[in-house]
């Protein structure tokens, strides 16, 4: 099973549909936050049809409307700030913040913790559990845009750099 991680989308349309042309080949998407704007909601429910798993993050503004839009969507699954999942025997904690990540990591809990927020792509080991920050879509703050795709059955996680967009 493939799964598409990303992250700090910020309403950059553009990016995410990028992002949407690379999660055509998996099989699941987890996204760790900072949509922004419920419109975002639309446009992933729109652009990708497989189970999606969404955490909030901290600039996302109108938790109402984003509610109600992912309801509209039978794919879209939102967790609120935390997710505990299970996909493909994988044990998944998801949530946004890179001072809560590491420390899910640690706990012994999961196969793979997922968080966004600082914009820096990182994928490291910690002792049994893979630590993925994919980085950000939205590419202007980092001046890298990227996601993570990760295949659970080689434990092979791969950065995909979607070209950035010009300032």
């Amino acid at each position: 099973m493939k799964l598409c991680i990303l992250s700090d989308i910020h309403d950059e349309l553009a990016q995410l549909n990028k992002a949407l042309d690379v999660a055509e080949s998996c099989d699941a998407m987890l996204c760790c936050g900072d949509l922004c704007s419920p419109f975002v909601v639309h446009h992933l429910g729109k652009g990708f049809k497989k189970p999606m798993h969404v955490v909030f993050g901290n600039n996302d503004g109108d938790l109402f409307r984003m509610t109600q839009n992912a309801s509209l969507y039978d794919q879209i699954k939102l967790h609120g700030e935390m997710a505990d999942l299970s996909i493909d025997g994988w044990r998944i904690g998801m949530n946004h913040f890179d001072t809560i990540a590491p420390a899910l990591a640690s706990s012994g809990i999961y196969d793979l913790v997922c968080y966004g927020h600082n914009h820096r792509h990182e994928i490291k080991q910690v002792n049994q559990c893979l630590l993925i920050n994919p980085g950000e879509v939205y590419g202007r703050l980092s001046g890298a845009s990227t996601l993570v795709v990760l295949d659970t059955k080689t434990r092979s996680p791969q950065r995909v750099d979607l070209s950035t967009p010009r300032s």
